[in-house]
């Protein structure tokens, strides 16, 4: 080969190799950015305390304590799908449908508080857990609250997320309260007054109860809590959660005579709850942290995500 074929031949044989060595980077460097995989959240159902309820569930990691995630009303365990991944890359998390929700059972009793927070209990032991971190949400904090009080060694900490605790201090002038007609409406009137008119029932609460019902649960979100409590027995299902606070009344005044000592945090909306509910807290355990949720009505998820997941992630998400 004459000295300017090899010439050409060494400088093609350099641009290639420097081709490929940029191909490399780039590729590793695609893969060093590439956003991790998606999480896996699956829909499950098991029996617990005689009924059955319906579950989401995400992560595996068998050394660390699971999340049990506890919604409230007007929503289901879809509510917590965006905060899920966040706590699944370092624990279980369990979102279950509570006691006549979403894809749950919907028996004509046990929708006292007490009850609720066996049936979730149950539920977590079944799935193989002993000790928990529990998180709730309206209703669900009620459930929450009863779980730590019957289940103390078994809560490693409690999260409770804007409404309030029966039976517990002055509450029957807590902010929720103002609207004191739907806590009193149940029967077979009001059941018949709401029978295909689910979605305008619930557009009270999800309007009323925000700082600004334009930034508030999604429209999405409404077309399937409107749906899910819509089934046979959903709605009646709802309206035994408020029936049943005169008892919760008297169980949490009973369980607030020991108060809780594991981490507490309560988290409340600037234009809701406010400092009541943190009061509440304080009342019931000794070792509080709160914060208001600044700008945020009710819906702390849907109002305040950043603000309300990254505490959550902060406080339950830690080693252990």
């Amino acid at each position: 080969m004459d000295l300017p074929n090899r010439l050409m031949t060494r400088t093609m044989n350099r641009r290639l190799a420097t081709a490929a060595t940029l191909l490399a980077s780039s590729v590793f460097a695609q893969a060093q950015t590439a956003k991790p995989a998606a999480t896996t959240i699956h829909s499950r159902t098991a029996s617990a305390n005689g009924i059955r309820l319906h579950y989401l569930q995400a992560g595996n990691d068998k050394d660390a304590t699971p999340v049990v995630l506890l919604h409230g009303y007007a929503e289901t365990s879809h509510m917590w799908r965006p905060l899920m991944p966040q706590l699944a890359a370092s624990r279980t998390v369990i979102a279950p449908d509570l006691r006549g929700a979403g894809g749950s059972d919907k028996p004509a009793t046990g929708y006292d508080k007490k009850s609720m927070a066996q049936d979730i209990h149950a539920l977590v032991q079944g799935l193989g857990h002993r000790k928990v971190r529990i998180v709730g949400h309206d209703i669900g904090l009620m459930v929450a609250y009863a779980y730590a009080a019957q289940y103390p060694d078994e809560v490693e900490s409690i999260v409770l997320m804007d409404a309030f605790l029966p039976g517990v201090g002055d509450w029957t002038h807590v902010w929720l309260l103002r609207d004191l007609w739907h806590f009193h409406f149940h029967g077979e009137t009001p059941l018949k007054l709401v029978h295909g008119r689910e979605r305008i029932y619930f557009e009270h609460f999800w309007n009323d109860f925000a700082a600004d019902p334009k930034h508030s649960v999604p429209e999405a979100d409404r077309r399937l809590y409107a749906a899910a409590y819509g089934q046979p027995g959903g709605m009646r299902a709802g309206f035994e959660y408020f029936k049943a606070f005169e008892q919760d009344a008297k169980d949490f005044a009973g369980f607030a005579q020991t108060k809780l000592q594991m981490p507490m945090l309560v988290l409340s909306g600037e234009k809701a709850g406010g400092q009541f509910l943190i009061d509440q807290g304080r009342l019931v355990a000794d070792n509080v942290e709160g914060a208001i949720v600044k700008g945020s009505g009710h819906w702390l998820m849907e109002e305040a995500p950043e603000q309300t997941m990254g505490a959550l992630v902060g406080f339950v998400g830690k080693a252990g």
